[in-house]
């Protein structure tokens, strides 16, 4: 089973922090450029999901111990009523596997549903009246649960898990652009989280570290490109270009720079992009101190100009965004001498 790390989101892409207003208008403005997976009816029942954690009986009685917790975001297919209980299967899903590790062969033994009983309680089916906003909404208290330190356990896969529920059973749903990407998101944050842990965290080669799976954000864009969650899906995907650990070499700094220049020319409007021209003129900065350090000092006013330059363009394009006076005072500690990378104490 996953181990449960709190989900921090970077500040920057946390929506909740934009208007809401604004954000249901360009969700329902992002058209698929391409038409995503028809909902997948069941033959024996109504689709549905869960919103609460639940107790699966073998039996409509509550007498007896359950079977099996169910918990929320998970597939269902409501087979049956019976009074208050509803006799449903249930897909307890397997854990997430990283696309380059699904074997070729031998991948038959997936998750199976399970049969079972469950009070009529909390279940949103694909007939519930406005049961893409419930997902929505239900998944994103979860998701902001999972942003506090010792957050519950599983709250960020739960969140997660709604969000997809969201694409399958309402791929038309105005909320379905936000959810795709969150979903892929969240898995991407515990990815990275992971892989931070990990001694290979620490090798300076991209390649030699553990990489996040990229299979849901390159959907992200293969469905809603020129949308802001395709911006943001892009923006993640820079990660696993990055070195690991700089290890004294100025090429790190300096390659990473060009990735996120071309990622800000790329998507000029997107959320992200004041960002973007902060963490390239960080690495300016920084490989200009790494320079001096190693006595090329025409090397180091060069990349230091670099990053000046990309200043004037965040006074021009970003003149309020809050990235943008974070670069004024690298600016200014560069402007007085004051190192970047490395101890700033005389």
């Amino acid at each position: 089973m996953r181990r449960t790390t709190p989900f921090f989101r970077p500040i920057s892409v946390t929506r909740p922090l934009l208007i809401f207003g604004i954000l249901l208008a360009s969700a329902a403005m992002a058209i698929p450029q391409k038409p995503l997976p028809p909902v997948k009816v069941p033959q024996n029942g109504t689709l549905a999901t869960l919103v609460r954690e639940a107790n699966l009986y073998a039996n409509p009685d509550d007498s007896t111990g359950p079977i099996a917790d169910i918990l929320p975001g998970r597939e269902l297919v409501v087979a049956e009523k019976n009074g208050k209980w509803l006799r449903v299967f249930a897909n307890t899903d397997a854990p997430d596997t990283r696309q380059s590790d699904v074997p070729v062969f031998g991948n038959e033994g997936s998750a199976q549903p399970i049969s079972g009983w469950m009070l009529d309680k909390g279940i949103v089916a694909l007939n519930t009246a406005h049961g893409d906003s419930i997902l929505f909404g239900s998944a994103d208290n979860l998701e902001q649960q999972a942003a506090v330190p010792d957050p519950p356990p599983h709250v960020a896969e739960e969140a997660r898990l709604l969000y997809r529920r969201i694409v399958t059973m309402y791929p038309q749903s105005p909320w379905t652009p936000e959810a795709m990407y969150r979903a892929a998101d969240i898995r991407w944050q515990l990815q990275k989280t992971d892989a931070a842990s990990l001694p290979s965290a620490h090798e300076k080669e991209n390649y030699l570290r553990e990489q996040m799976d990229e299979d849901e954000m390159k959907k992200v864009i293969k469905y809603f490109p020129g949308t802001q969650w395709a911006d943001l899906a892009a923006f993640d995907l820079i990660d696993n270009k990055l070195c690991g650990d700089w290890q004294g070499s100025e090429k790190c700094p300096e390659q990473e720079t060009n990735y996120y220049l071309k990622y800000v020319d790329d998507h000029p409007d997107s959320p992200n992009a004041a960002q973007a021209l902060y963490d390239a003129l960080w690495r300016q900065a920084s490989a200009g101190d790494m320079w001096a350090a190693d006595g090329d000092i025409k090397r180091a006013d060069e990349d230091r100009g670099h990053a000046k330059a990309i200043f004037d363009r965040m006074m021009q394009k970003y003149p309020q965004s809050a990235f943008t006076a974070r670069a004024a005072s690298l600016i200014y500690k560069v402007d007085q001498g004051i190192p970047i990378y490395g101890s700033s104490r005389e």
